[in-house]
């Protein structure tokens, strides 16, 4: 895959990389590329059914929710770094500053 491509679809998916990571990136799709030339040659594949659900046993169930032992917000805050109104205040991990 060309990289200019590759750099184009980064730019639209709003994240850029290093030169030398695109060229990575580039090298990867060629194996991904091969790989499903390799897949198109099976025998028989054009007659397998897609599978759009990983699992289509809908039968499965989860387990049921439990009732469990709950302490108190003093103790559950009691080690905590930072609290502010009761919660415990962690660094920002969303967003961008610059746009």
């Amino acid at each position: 895959m060309e990289i200019e491509k590759l750099k184009d679809y980064a730019n639209k998916l709003m994240f850029d990389m290093d030169d030398s990571e695109y060229e990575t990136l580039a090298l990867e799709f060629e194996v991904i590329l091969k790989q499903m030339d390799l897949i198109d040659k099976i025998d028989g594949i054009e007659k397998v059914d897609p599978m759009f659900f990983p699992n289509e046993d809908f039968s499965l169930r989860l387990r049921d929710d439990e009732d469990i032992t709950v302490i108190d917000t003093k103790d559950a805050l009691a080690n905590a770094k930072d609290v502010l109104a009761n919660q415990i205040k962690v660094p920002k991990v969303v967003g961008n500053d610059e746009m």
